[in-house]
């Protein structure tokens, strides 16, 4: 049986705003930022939600642990992004939704981590909202990382308050059989 959350409306203008740091600027800005952040912090697992975000890390030498693509661009399909992973997991997932097959999918690529040198979640639909599901799943002192269009990247450091934050926006969706 297929599960899905929806986003609410209500709910649609509170992750507009980003979930986790934003750094402003050019990719190159955001990437060097990123880059001296790494270095300082050294997170458990980087993970990297979104084709451009995913893209613009490879380039500069930095490769996540996991990446969730659609192989889209703000809704328009491109190129598939360059980057060998240990193991690819396909799911499915809809606009505007959460899918127990991409919960479980993206879950799944977190305990493969340390198993398997890098792992690609590639999914059939939107991955937009998979940035909740990837904190919920990643383990604590990880990055999430994901593209904030026309402003830059948002960092998200993966601790206990920030995986009760999103768990209770998942649990706020609404269910849809």
């Amino acid at each position: 049986m297929i599960v899905i959350r929806r986003l609410p409306m209500e709910l649609r203008e509170r992750l507009k705003a980003p979930i986790g740091m934003l750094i402003r600027g050019s990719f190159d800005e955001t990437m060097a930022e990123f880059k001296d952040l790494i270095e300082r912090e050294k997170p458990l697992k980087i993970i990297a939600v979104g084709d451009v975000v995913t893209k613009n890390m490879v380039e500069r030498g930095i490769t996540p642990d996991v990446f969730i693509l659609d192989n889209k661009v703000m809704r328009q399909s491109i190129e598939p992004i360059s980057l060998e992973a240990s193991m690819t997991i396909h799911v499915k997932n809809p606009a505007g939704t959460v899918s127990n097959e991409a919960f479980n999918g993206i879950n799944k690529a977190m305990v493969l981590i340390g198993k398997v040198r890098c792992v690609k979640v590639l999914v059939d639909g939107e991955e937009d909202l998979l940035t909740l599901v990837a904190t919920s799943c990643a383990p604590i002192g990880s990055v999430v990382v994901y593209g904030q269009p026309h402003e830059g990247i948002v960092i998200i450091k993966v601790d206990e308050e920030k995986k009760r934050e999103v768990q209770a926006i998942l649990d706020a969706m609404e269910y849809v059989p």
